[in-house]
Protein backbone atom coordinates (compact mmCIF):
# COMPACT_ATOMS: atom_id res chain seq x y z
CA UNK A 1 0.00 0.00 0.00
CA UNK A 2 2.28 2.89 -1.17
CA UNK A 3 0.25 5.70 -1.36
CA UNK A 4 3.75 7.84 -1.70
CA UNK A 5 3.64 7.08 -5.53
CA UNK A 6 -0.02 8.79 -6.38
CA UNK A 7 -0.06 12.36 -6.45
CA UNK A 8 -2.74 14.34 -5.60
CA UNK A 9 -5.16 15.69 -8.87
CA UNK A 10 -5.24 19.79 -8.67
CA UNK A 11 -8.73 20.57 -7.34
CA UNK A 12 -9.84 24.10 -8.78
CA UNK A 13 -9.96 26.94 -6.80
CA UNK A 14 -13.62 28.20 -7.92
CA UNK A 15 -15.02 30.28 -5.30
CA UNK A 16 -17.50 31.76 -7.82
CA UNK A 17 -19.24 28.45 -8.37
CA UNK A 18 -22.92 28.68 -8.24
CA UNK A 19 -23.80 24.72 -8.70
CA UNK A 20 -24.35 23.80 -5.26
CA UNK A 21 -27.08 25.66 -5.27
CA UNK A 22 -29.26 24.39 -8.10
CA UNK A 23 -32.26 21.74 -8.22
CA UNK A 24 -31.91 19.01 -11.16
CA UNK A 25 -35.97 20.17 -12.43
CA UNK A 26 -35.70 18.47 -15.86
CA UNK A 27 -34.22 15.18 -17.74
CA UNK A 28 -31.58 15.90 -19.81
CA UNK A 29 -30.79 14.96 -23.44
CA UNK A 30 -30.28 11.08 -23.09
CA UNK A 31 -27.72 10.08 -25.55
CA UNK A 32 -27.19 5.59 -25.43
CA UNK A 33 -24.12 4.90 -26.09
CA UNK A 34 -24.75 1.31 -25.22
CA UNK A 35 -23.94 0.15 -28.92
CA UNK A 36 -20.59 1.72 -29.02
CA UNK A 37 -19.03 1.85 -25.87
CA UNK A 38 -21.01 -0.53 -24.10
CA UNK A 39 -20.62 -2.52 -27.02
CA UNK A 40 -16.13 -2.29 -27.49
CA UNK A 41 -16.02 -2.71 -23.31
CA UNK A 42 -17.83 -7.13 -23.70
CA UNK A 43 -15.98 -9.55 -22.83
CA UNK A 44 -18.07 -10.88 -26.25
CA UNK A 45 -18.90 -8.07 -27.83
CA UNK A 46 -22.88 -8.24 -29.83
CA UNK A 47 -23.26 -9.57 -32.97
CA UNK A 48 -25.54 -7.56 -35.85
CA UNK A 49 -28.37 -9.45 -34.92
CA UNK A 50 -28.48 -8.51 -31.21
CA UNK A 51 -27.18 -4.97 -32.34
CA UNK A 52 -30.32 -4.62 -34.04
CA UNK A 53 -32.53 -6.31 -31.47
CA UNK A 54 -31.30 -3.75 -28.28
CA UNK A 55 -31.09 -0.82 -31.02
CA UNK A 56 -34.80 -1.33 -31.46
CA UNK A 57 -34.98 -1.61 -27.60
CA UNK A 58 -33.78 1.79 -26.76
CA UNK A 59 -36.37 3.32 -29.27
CA UNK A 60 -38.63 1.46 -27.60
CA UNK A 61 -37.16 2.97 -23.93
CA UNK A 62 -37.75 6.44 -25.50
CA UNK A 63 -33.81 7.36 -26.47
CA UNK A 64 -34.12 9.64 -29.18
CA UNK A 65 -29.85 9.84 -29.62
CA UNK A 66 -28.55 6.50 -29.99
CA UNK A 67 -24.37 6.20 -30.65
CA UNK A 68 -24.91 3.33 -32.68
CA UNK A 69 -20.76 2.50 -33.24
CA UNK A 70 -17.47 3.34 -34.89
CA UNK A 71 -18.15 2.02 -38.36
CA UNK A 72 -15.06 2.94 -39.34
CA UNK A 73 -13.36 0.37 -36.92
CA UNK A 74 -14.52 -2.63 -38.45
CA UNK A 75 -16.63 -4.65 -40.95
CA UNK A 76 -19.03 -5.67 -38.68
CA UNK A 77 -19.84 -1.91 -37.22
CA UNK A 78 -20.15 -1.09 -40.63
CA UNK A 79 -22.14 -3.54 -41.64
CA UNK A 80 -24.46 -2.65 -38.50
CA UNK A 81 -25.17 0.90 -39.40
CA UNK A 82 -25.65 -0.10 -43.06
CA UNK A 83 -28.62 -2.35 -42.11
CA UNK A 84 -30.15 0.06 -40.01
CA UNK A 85 -30.45 2.41 -42.51
CA UNK A 86 -31.34 -0.43 -45.60
CA UNK A 87 -33.79 -2.32 -43.54
CA UNK A 88 -35.69 1.39 -42.58
CA UNK A 89 -35.08 0.16 -38.77
CA UNK A 90 -34.66 3.81 -37.97
CA UNK A 91 -37.75 5.91 -36.91
CA UNK A 92 -38.57 9.21 -37.72
CA UNK A 93 -37.23 11.36 -34.73
CA UNK A 94 -34.01 9.19 -33.67
CA UNK A 95 -30.83 10.46 -34.56
CA UNK A 96 -28.31 8.02 -35.30
CA UNK A 97 -24.55 9.14 -33.81
CA UNK A 98 -21.53 7.67 -35.44
CA UNK A 99 -17.48 8.02 -33.74
CA UNK A 100 -14.95 9.03 -35.42
CA UNK A 101 -11.46 10.45 -35.06
CA UNK A 102 -10.04 12.82 -36.87
CA UNK A 103 -8.49 11.44 -39.72
CA UNK A 104 -9.47 11.92 -43.34
CA UNK A 105 -9.99 8.19 -44.29
CA UNK A 106 -12.02 7.20 -41.23
CA UNK A 107 -14.41 10.28 -41.72
CA UNK A 108 -15.37 9.03 -45.26
CA UNK A 109 -15.27 5.56 -44.27
CA UNK A 110 -18.18 6.86 -41.92
CA UNK A 111 -19.95 9.32 -44.29
CA UNK A 112 -20.21 6.00 -46.56
CA UNK A 113 -21.75 4.07 -43.20
CA UNK A 114 -24.45 6.39 -42.77
CA UNK A 115 -25.34 7.01 -46.33
CA UNK A 116 -29.11 7.61 -46.66
CA UNK A 117 -30.20 9.06 -43.44
CA UNK A 118 -31.93 12.24 -43.16
CA UNK A 119 -30.09 13.56 -39.86
CA UNK A 120 -27.11 11.93 -38.33
CA UNK A 121 -24.78 13.21 -35.12
CA UNK A 122 -20.92 13.27 -36.20
CA UNK A 123 -18.31 12.95 -33.18
CA UNK A 124 -15.43 13.14 -33.76
CA UNK A 125 -12.61 13.65 -30.62
CA UNK A 126 -8.96 14.00 -29.97
CA UNK A 127 -6.92 12.97 -26.78
CA UNK A 128 -6.43 16.67 -25.17
CA UNK A 129 -5.07 15.42 -21.18
CA UNK A 130 -1.81 16.50 -20.64
CA UNK A 131 -0.34 13.28 -20.41
CA UNK A 132 -1.49 11.82 -23.53
CA UNK A 133 0.47 14.61 -25.50
CA UNK A 134 3.40 13.98 -24.08
CA UNK A 135 3.95 10.48 -23.92
CA UNK A 136 1.40 9.34 -26.43
CA UNK A 137 1.58 11.61 -29.73
CA UNK A 138 4.28 13.64 -28.30
CA UNK A 139 2.81 16.90 -29.83
CA UNK A 140 2.36 20.57 -28.35
CA UNK A 141 -0.65 22.06 -27.46
CA UNK A 142 -1.14 23.43 -31.00
CA UNK A 143 -0.30 20.27 -32.86
CA UNK A 144 -3.55 19.03 -30.27
CA UNK A 145 -5.91 21.80 -31.50
CA UNK A 146 -4.69 21.16 -35.11
CA UNK A 147 -5.98 17.96 -35.04
CA UNK A 148 -9.64 18.77 -33.88
CA UNK A 149 -9.85 21.99 -36.19
CA UNK A 150 -8.69 19.45 -39.22
CA UNK A 151 -11.12 17.16 -38.56
CA UNK A 152 -13.66 19.47 -38.69
CA UNK A 153 -12.86 21.00 -41.83
CA UNK A 154 -13.13 17.52 -42.75
CA UNK A 155 -16.63 16.91 -41.89
CA UNK A 156 -17.60 20.37 -43.38
CA UNK A 157 -16.36 18.89 -46.50
CA UNK A 158 -18.35 16.02 -46.41
CA UNK A 159 -21.59 17.94 -45.22
CA UNK A 160 -21.71 19.93 -48.87
CA UNK A 161 -22.12 17.08 -50.66
CA UNK A 162 -23.87 15.09 -48.22
CA UNK A 163 -28.04 15.15 -48.49
CA UNK A 164 -29.12 15.05 -44.83
CA UNK A 165 -28.69 17.13 -42.29
CA UNK A 166 -25.29 16.91 -40.14
CA UNK A 167 -24.95 17.41 -36.84
CA UNK A 168 -21.32 18.03 -34.74
CA UNK A 169 -20.08 16.56 -31.81
CA UNK A 170 -16.64 17.35 -30.24
CA UNK A 171 -15.00 15.62 -27.21
CA UNK A 172 -11.80 16.47 -25.65
CA UNK A 173 -11.18 13.16 -24.34
CA UNK A 174 -9.41 13.03 -21.14
CA UNK A 175 -11.21 16.44 -20.69
CA UNK A 176 -10.30 15.09 -16.90
CA UNK A 177 -6.90 15.17 -17.03
CA UNK A 178 -6.50 18.09 -19.61
CA UNK A 179 -6.02 21.99 -17.85
CA UNK A 180 -9.20 23.64 -18.02
CA UNK A 181 -7.78 27.23 -20.30
CA UNK A 182 -6.38 24.59 -22.67
CA UNK A 183 -9.99 22.64 -23.16
CA UNK A 184 -11.85 25.85 -23.28
CA UNK A 185 -9.15 26.84 -26.27
CA UNK A 186 -9.52 23.81 -28.25
CA UNK A 187 -13.21 23.35 -27.67
CA UNK A 188 -13.58 27.28 -28.80
CA UNK A 189 -11.59 26.66 -31.92
CA UNK A 190 -13.75 23.69 -32.82
CA UNK A 191 -16.62 25.83 -32.07
CA UNK A 192 -15.30 28.77 -34.30
CA UNK A 193 -14.64 26.04 -37.12
CA UNK A 194 -17.92 24.64 -37.12
CA UNK A 195 -19.95 28.33 -36.58
CA UNK A 196 -23.16 26.41 -35.06
CA UNK A 197 -26.23 28.41 -35.04
CA UNK A 198 -29.30 27.94 -32.02
CA UNK A 199 -30.94 26.30 -34.71
CA UNK A 200 -28.17 23.90 -35.96
CA UNK A 201 -26.19 23.98 -32.51
CA UNK A 202 -22.46 22.11 -31.68
CA UNK A 203 -22.68 19.22 -29.05
CA UNK A 204 -19.78 20.13 -26.85
CA UNK A 205 -19.08 16.90 -24.82
CA UNK A 206 -16.97 16.85 -21.84
CA UNK A 207 -16.35 13.29 -21.05
CA UNK A 208 -15.10 12.40 -17.73
CA UNK A 209 -12.76 9.89 -19.47
CA UNK A 210 -11.11 8.71 -16.32
CA UNK A 211 -12.78 9.46 -12.99
CA UNK A 212 -9.52 10.98 -11.17
CA UNK A 213 -11.31 13.12 -8.67
CA UNK A 214 -14.69 13.96 -6.48
CA UNK A 215 -17.66 14.63 -8.42
CA UNK A 216 -17.77 18.42 -7.00
CA UNK A 217 -14.60 19.04 -8.70
CA UNK A 218 -16.16 17.77 -12.01
CA UNK A 219 -19.01 19.84 -11.44
CA UNK A 220 -17.13 23.13 -11.05
CA UNK A 221 -14.81 22.19 -13.88
CA UNK A 222 -18.13 22.30 -15.83
CA UNK A 223 -19.17 25.12 -14.71
CA UNK A 224 -15.99 26.89 -15.17
CA UNK A 225 -16.31 25.91 -19.07
CA UNK A 226 -20.23 26.74 -19.02
CA UNK A 227 -19.59 30.33 -18.14
CA UNK A 228 -16.85 30.96 -20.91
CA UNK A 229 -18.07 29.13 -23.87
CA UNK A 230 -18.75 31.71 -26.85
CA UNK A 231 -22.71 32.56 -27.62
CA UNK A 232 -23.53 29.56 -25.24
CA UNK A 233 -26.95 29.46 -26.93
CA UNK A 234 -25.31 27.92 -30.13
CA UNK A 235 -23.82 25.08 -27.96
CA UNK A 236 -25.41 21.85 -26.46
CA UNK A 237 -23.45 20.98 -23.26
CA UNK A 238 -22.66 17.16 -22.77
CA UNK A 239 -20.92 15.09 -20.40
CA UNK A 240 -19.90 11.21 -20.89
CA UNK A 241 -19.07 10.03 -16.91
CA UNK A 242 -17.22 6.91 -16.42
CA UNK A 243 -17.06 5.34 -12.92
CA UNK A 244 -13.66 4.31 -12.12
CA UNK A 245 -14.14 6.17 -9.06
CA UNK A 246 -17.74 4.60 -8.55
CA UNK A 247 -19.21 8.19 -8.11
CA UNK A 248 -20.36 8.11 -11.77
CA UNK A 249 -23.88 9.05 -10.90
CA UNK A 250 -23.09 11.76 -8.38
CA UNK A 251 -20.72 13.17 -11.26
CA UNK A 252 -23.46 12.85 -13.82
CA UNK A 253 -25.64 14.88 -11.36
CA UNK A 254 -23.64 17.52 -9.67
CA UNK A 255 -22.85 18.00 -13.84
CA UNK A 256 -26.55 18.96 -14.46
CA UNK A 257 -26.38 21.10 -11.70
CA UNK A 258 -23.46 22.96 -13.38
CA UNK A 259 -25.04 23.35 -16.65
CA UNK A 260 -24.77 20.45 -18.74
CA UNK A 261 -27.96 19.75 -20.83
CA UNK A 262 -27.00 16.16 -22.18
CA UNK A 263 -25.89 13.12 -20.65
CA UNK A 264 -24.19 10.01 -23.12
CA UNK A 265 -23.82 7.01 -20.85
CA UNK A 266 -25.87 2.78 -21.01
CA UNK A 267 -28.03 0.84 -19.41
CA UNK A 268 -26.76 -0.14 -15.56
CA UNK A 269 -23.59 1.28 -15.97
CA UNK A 270 -21.64 -1.13 -18.95
CA UNK A 271 -18.30 0.31 -20.36
CA UNK A 272 -14.96 -0.16 -20.20
CA UNK A 273 -13.11 -0.47 -16.59
CA UNK A 274 -15.62 0.24 -14.14
CA UNK A 275 -18.35 1.25 -16.92
CA UNK A 276 -20.07 4.20 -18.08
CA UNK A 277 -22.43 6.30 -15.93
CA UNK A 278 -25.72 4.44 -15.29
CA UNK A 279 -28.52 6.00 -17.22
CA UNK A 280 -31.15 4.07 -15.94
CA UNK A 281 -30.32 4.84 -11.98
CA UNK A 282 -29.90 8.53 -12.78
CA UNK A 283 -33.78 8.18 -14.55
CA UNK A 284 -35.07 6.24 -11.58
CA UNK A 285 -33.20 8.59 -9.14
CA UNK A 286 -35.30 11.38 -11.07
CA UNK A 287 -38.37 9.47 -11.54
CA UNK A 288 -38.35 9.13 -7.32
CA UNK A 289 -37.97 12.97 -6.66
CA UNK A 290 -41.40 13.55 -9.03
CA UNK A 291 -39.42 13.95 -12.18
CA UNK A 292 -40.32 13.35 -15.60
CA UNK A 293 -37.39 11.28 -16.58
CA UNK A 294 -38.37 10.98 -20.45
CA UNK A 295 -37.65 7.60 -20.73
CA UNK A 296 -40.07 4.62 -20.47
CA UNK A 297 -38.89 2.53 -17.84
CA UNK A 298 -41.89 0.96 -16.20
CA UNK A 299 -40.74 -2.51 -17.23
CA UNK A 300 -37.57 -2.96 -15.23
CA UNK A 301 -37.67 -6.66 -16.05
CA UNK A 302 -37.79 -6.64 -19.41
CA UNK A 303 -34.85 -4.15 -19.54
CA UNK A 304 -32.99 -6.62 -17.24
CA UNK A 305 -33.91 -9.50 -19.52
CA UNK A 306 -33.35 -8.05 -23.05
CA UNK A 307 -29.95 -6.29 -21.28
CA UNK A 308 -29.07 -9.78 -20.09
CA UNK A 309 -29.45 -12.01 -23.63
CA UNK A 310 -27.88 -9.25 -25.58
CA UNK A 311 -24.67 -8.07 -23.35
CA UNK A 312 -24.37 -11.59 -21.22
CA UNK A 313 -23.60 -9.41 -18.28
CA UNK A 314 -25.61 -10.13 -15.29
CA UNK A 315 -26.99 -7.66 -13.11
CA UNK A 316 -25.62 -7.63 -9.74
CA UNK A 317 -28.16 -8.58 -7.16
CA UNK A 318 -27.78 -4.93 -5.11
CA UNK A 319 -27.95 -2.91 -8.15
CA UNK A 320 -29.52 0.11 -7.22
CA UNK A 321 -33.90 -0.54 -8.47
CA UNK A 322 -33.19 -3.46 -10.75
CA UNK A 323 -31.07 -5.68 -8.11
CA UNK A 324 -32.80 -8.88 -6.88
CA UNK A 325 -32.33 -7.60 -3.39
CA UNK A 326 -32.64 -3.84 -3.68
CA UNK A 327 -36.90 -3.98 -2.38
CA UNK A 328 -36.26 -6.64 -0.11
CA UNK A 329 -35.36 -6.03 3.71
CA UNK A 330 -33.46 -8.93 6.17
CA UNK A 331 -33.17 -6.30 8.87
CA UNK A 332 -36.40 -7.09 11.52
CA UNK A 333 -36.31 -3.10 12.81
CA UNK A 334 -36.60 -2.60 8.34
CA UNK A 335 -39.48 -5.08 8.06
CA UNK A 336 -41.58 -3.42 10.42
CA UNK A 337 -40.88 -0.13 9.19
CA UNK A 338 -41.95 -1.31 5.90
CA UNK A 339 -45.07 -2.66 6.80
CA UNK A 340 -46.22 -0.27 8.84
CA UNK A 341 -45.65 1.90 5.83
CA UNK A 342 -47.39 -0.09 3.31
CA UNK A 343 -50.17 -0.30 5.87
CA UNK A 344 -50.45 3.62 6.54
CA UNK A 345 -50.47 3.99 2.87
CA UNK A 346 -53.58 2.06 2.25
CA UNK A 347 -55.19 3.48 4.97
CA UNK A 348 -54.45 7.47 4.62
CA UNK A 349 -54.92 6.99 0.93
CA UNK A 350 -51.92 9.79 0.56
CA UNK A 351 -51.23 10.85 -3.07
CA UNK A 352 -47.49 10.73 -2.14
CA UNK A 353 -45.39 7.57 -1.90
CA UNK A 354 -44.24 7.75 1.65
CA UNK A 355 -43.02 4.03 3.24
CA UNK A 356 -39.33 3.99 5.32
CA UNK A 357 -36.57 2.37 3.05
CA UNK A 358 -38.15 2.00 -0.01
CA UNK A 359 -37.59 5.14 -2.08
CA UNK A 360 -40.34 4.28 -4.66
CA UNK A 361 -42.82 2.02 -4.62
CA UNK A 362 -41.39 -0.97 -6.74
CA UNK A 363 -44.74 -1.62 -8.41
CA UNK A 364 -43.93 1.44 -10.69
CA UNK A 365 -41.72 -0.12 -12.06
CA UNK A 366 -42.72 -3.22 -13.02
CA UNK A 367 -41.65 -5.32 -9.44
CA UNK A 368 -43.71 -6.98 -6.95
CA UNK A 369 -44.64 -6.05 -3.35
CA UNK A 370 -44.10 -10.14 -2.74
CA UNK A 371 -40.17 -9.96 -2.57
CA UNK A 372 -40.41 -7.00 -0.24
CA UNK A 373 -39.45 -8.69 2.92
CA UNK A 374 -36.91 -11.46 3.21
CA UNK A 375 -36.44 -13.69 6.24
CA UNK A 376 -33.22 -15.01 7.49
CA UNK A 377 -31.64 -14.78 10.57
CA UNK A 378 -31.21 -10.99 11.01
CA UNK A 379 -34.91 -10.55 10.42
CA UNK A 380 -37.38 -9.81 13.13
CA UNK A 381 -40.75 -11.01 14.31
CA UNK A 382 -42.45 -8.25 12.53
CA UNK A 383 -40.94 -9.54 9.03
CA UNK A 384 -42.13 -13.05 9.81
CA UNK A 385 -45.92 -11.65 10.44
CA UNK A 386 -45.40 -9.53 7.31
CA UNK A 387 -45.04 -12.59 4.90
CA UNK A 388 -48.31 -14.57 6.75
CA UNK A 389 -50.40 -11.22 5.81
CA UNK A 390 -49.52 -10.67 2.40
CA UNK A 391 -48.86 -13.79 1.13
CA UNK A 392 -51.40 -16.46 2.83
CA UNK A 393 -53.26 -13.74 4.52
CA UNK A 394 -53.02 -14.78 8.12
CA UNK A 395 -52.96 -11.77 10.53
CA UNK A 396 -51.24 -13.08 13.51
CA UNK A 397 -52.43 -11.50 17.22
CA UNK A 398 -49.42 -9.13 17.80
CA UNK A 399 -48.03 -11.12 20.73
CA UNK A 400 -48.23 -14.14 18.85
CA UNK A 401 -45.77 -12.42 16.59
CA UNK A 402 -42.29 -13.25 19.13
CA UNK A 403 -43.53 -17.13 19.77
CA UNK A 404 -43.98 -18.09 15.49
CA UNK A 405 -40.65 -15.67 14.92
CA UNK A 406 -38.69 -17.49 17.25
CA UNK A 407 -39.80 -20.98 15.34
CA UNK A 408 -38.43 -19.14 11.84
CA UNK A 409 -35.30 -17.91 13.23
CA UNK A 410 -34.36 -21.62 14.74
CA UNK A 411 -34.17 -22.89 10.85
CA UNK A 412 -32.88 -19.70 9.38
CA UNK A 413 -29.77 -20.36 11.79
CA UNK A 414 -29.45 -23.86 10.43
CA UNK A 415 -30.30 -23.05 6.51
CA UNK A 416 -29.96 -19.15 6.20
CA UNK A 417 -32.79 -17.45 4.24
CA UNK A 418 -36.32 -19.13 4.46
CA UNK A 419 -38.94 -18.63 1.87
CA UNK A 420 -42.42 -17.34 2.40
CA UNK A 421 -43.35 -21.76 0.91
CA UNK A 422 -41.63 -22.86 4.02
CA UNK A 423 -42.31 -20.23 6.51
CA UNK A 424 -46.37 -21.35 5.67
CA UNK A 425 -45.22 -24.91 6.02
CA UNK A 426 -43.91 -24.50 9.54
CA UNK A 427 -47.05 -22.58 10.19
CA UNK A 428 -49.28 -25.04 9.33
CA UNK A 429 -47.14 -27.87 11.22
CA UNK A 430 -46.82 -26.04 14.06
CA UNK A 431 -50.74 -24.67 14.13
CA UNK A 432 -52.84 -25.96 12.23
CA UNK A 433 -52.07 -29.16 11.64
CA UNK A 434 -51.40 -30.07 15.70
CA UNK A 435 -53.26 -33.09 15.59
CA UNK A 436 -51.57 -35.45 18.38
CA UNK A 437 -52.83 -36.59 20.79
CA UNK A 438 -56.21 -34.53 20.08
CA UNK A 439 -58.02 -34.36 16.94
CA UNK A 440 -61.10 -32.45 16.33
CA UNK A 441 -63.21 -34.17 14.82
CA UNK A 442 -67.19 -32.88 15.14
CA UNK A 443 -68.74 -30.47 17.01
CA UNK A 444 -72.79 -29.52 18.41
CA UNK A 445 -73.88 -26.72 20.18
CA UNK A 446 -76.54 -26.09 22.18
CA UNK A 447 -77.59 -22.70 23.19
CA UNK A 448 -79.85 -22.25 26.48
CA UNK A 449 -80.22 -18.78 26.58
CA UNK A 450 -81.93 -19.00 23.41
CA UNK A 451 -84.21 -21.55 24.27
CA UNK A 452 -85.38 -20.02 27.75
CA UNK A 453 -85.44 -16.59 26.54
CA UNK A 454 -83.28 -15.83 29.67
CA UNK A 455 -79.07 -15.13 30.25
CA UNK A 456 -77.17 -17.61 32.66
CA UNK A 457 -73.58 -18.04 33.19
CA UNK A 458 -73.36 -21.35 31.87
CA UNK A 459 -75.80 -20.91 28.62
CA UNK A 460 -73.93 -23.13 26.31
CA UNK A 461 -73.85 -26.87 26.58
CA UNK A 462 -71.19 -28.53 23.27
CA UNK A 463 -71.08 -31.57 22.39
CA UNK A 464 -67.15 -32.11 20.94
CA UNK A 465 -66.50 -35.79 18.90
CA UNK A 466 -62.43 -36.24 19.07
CA UNK A 467 -59.62 -39.06 18.92
CA UNK A 468 -56.84 -38.97 21.56
CA UNK A 469 -53.82 -41.19 19.98
CA UNK A 470 -56.76 -42.54 17.23
CA UNK A 471 -59.39 -43.42 19.32
CA UNK A 472 -62.60 -41.49 19.42
CA UNK A 473 -64.36 -40.01 22.43
CA UNK A 474 -67.32 -37.28 22.96
CA UNK A 475 -66.46 -35.20 25.22
CA UNK A 476 -70.23 -32.72 26.89
CA UNK A 477 -69.61 -29.57 28.62
CA UNK A 478 -71.10 -26.50 29.58
CA UNK A 479 -69.96 -22.78 30.02
CA UNK A 480 -70.67 -19.32 28.42
CA UNK A 481 -69.81 -19.93 25.12
CA UNK A 482 -68.24 -22.49 23.29
CA UNK A 483 -64.54 -21.34 23.86
CA UNK A 484 -65.41 -21.77 27.46
CA UNK A 485 -67.17 -24.58 27.72
CA UNK A 486 -64.44 -26.56 25.54
CA UNK A 487 -61.64 -25.43 28.11
CA UNK A 488 -63.73 -26.17 31.37
CA UNK A 489 -64.12 -30.04 29.25
CA UNK A 490 -60.55 -30.28 29.21
CA UNK A 491 -59.94 -29.68 32.40
CA UNK A 492 -62.07 -32.46 33.68
CA UNK A 493 -60.71 -34.50 31.01
CA UNK A 494 -56.72 -34.09 31.70
CA UNK A 495 -57.12 -32.76 35.50
CA UNK A 496 -55.24 -29.58 34.04
CA UNK A 497 -55.98 -25.70 34.97
CA UNK A 498 -56.53 -23.31 31.93
CA UNK A 499 -56.88 -20.11 31.00
CA UNK A 500 -57.75 -18.20 27.77
CA UNK A 501 -55.73 -14.82 27.80
CA UNK A 502 -56.40 -13.56 24.50
CA UNK A 503 -59.10 -14.73 21.57
CA UNK A 504 -58.75 -13.13 17.73
CA UNK A 505 -60.64 -14.21 14.62
CA UNK A 506 -60.56 -12.85 11.20
CA UNK A 507 -62.53 -13.42 7.41
CA UNK A 508 -59.44 -15.32 5.92
CA UNK A 509 -60.73 -15.46 2.50
CA UNK A 510 -63.88 -13.52 0.90
CA UNK A 511 -67.23 -14.65 -1.22
CA UNK A 512 -69.03 -18.12 -1.09
CA UNK A 513 -65.82 -20.09 -0.04
CA UNK A 514 -64.94 -18.24 2.79
CA UNK A 515 -62.50 -19.21 5.20
CA UNK A 516 -62.33 -17.62 9.45
CA UNK A 517 -58.99 -17.53 10.56
CA UNK A 518 -59.57 -18.02 15.11
CA UNK A 519 -56.34 -17.60 17.22
CA UNK A 520 -56.56 -18.60 21.30
CA UNK A 521 -53.74 -17.21 23.69
CA UNK A 522 -53.75 -20.54 26.27
CA UNK A 523 -52.45 -20.44 29.61
CA UNK A 524 -51.72 -23.83 31.27
CA UNK A 525 -51.98 -22.51 34.94
CA UNK A 526 -50.22 -25.08 36.27
CA UNK A 527 -46.87 -24.86 34.53
CA UNK A 528 -47.43 -21.16 33.53
CA UNK A 529 -46.71 -22.46 30.08
CA UNK A 530 -48.79 -20.73 27.56
CA UNK A 531 -49.00 -20.84 23.49
CA UNK A 532 -51.44 -19.83 20.86
CA UNK A 533 -53.18 -22.14 18.64
CA UNK A 534 -54.50 -21.59 15.30
CA UNK A 535 -57.83 -23.07 13.75
CA UNK A 536 -59.49 -22.41 10.11
CA UNK A 537 -63.07 -23.69 9.60
CA UNK A 538 -65.79 -22.62 7.11
CA UNK A 539 -67.58 -22.01 10.53
CA UNK A 540 -66.42 -19.47 12.97
CA UNK A 541 -67.05 -21.82 15.70
CA UNK A 542 -65.41 -24.67 14.52
CA UNK A 543 -62.38 -22.36 13.85
CA UNK A 544 -62.11 -21.30 17.18
CA UNK A 545 -62.23 -24.81 18.07
CA UNK A 546 -59.85 -26.17 16.24
CA UNK A 547 -57.90 -22.83 17.88
CA UNK A 548 -57.90 -24.56 21.17
CA UNK A 549 -57.36 -27.90 20.07
CA UNK A 550 -54.28 -26.40 18.60
CA UNK A 551 -53.23 -24.68 21.57
CA UNK A 552 -53.76 -27.64 23.87
CA UNK A 553 -51.77 -29.48 21.64
CA UNK A 554 -49.04 -27.30 21.74
CA UNK A 555 -48.81 -27.42 25.27
CA UNK A 556 -48.44 -31.06 25.65
CA UNK A 557 -51.38 -31.51 27.98
CA UNK A 558 -52.45 -35.02 28.07
CA UNK A 559 -55.44 -36.82 29.39
CA UNK A 560 -54.87 -38.04 33.42
CA UNK A 561 -54.82 -41.62 33.21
Amino acid sequence: MNYRRYMRVPVLKFPQRTWVNNEIKKAPIWCSVDLRDGNQALIEPMGVAEKIELFQFLVELGFREIEVGFPAASQIEFDFVRQLIERKLVPPGIKLQVLVQCRQDLIDRTFAAVEGLDEVIIHIYNSTSTLQRDVVFNKNEQGIIDIAVNGVKMVKEWVKKFPGHVFLEYSPESFTGTELDFALEICTAVQREWNPTPENPLIINLPSTIEMTTPNVFADRIEWMNRRFENRESLILSVHPHNDRGTGVATAEMALLAGADRIEGTLFGNGERTGNVDILNLAYNMFSQGIDPKLQLGHINDIIEIYERCCKLPIHPRHPYAGKLVFTAFSGSHQDAINKGVAAMRTRNNRFWQVPYLPIDPVDIGREYEPIVRINSQSGKGGVAYILDTYFGFKLPKAMHKEFSQVIKEISEQQGEVPPEQIMATFKANYLDRKSPFHFRKLKVDDFSAENDVETELDTRIYVTYTYNGVENTLMSVGNGPIDAVKRGFQELTDVRMKVLDFEQHALQSGSGSQAAAYIHLLNADTGEVTYGVGVSSNITRASIRAVFSAINRLGIKINE
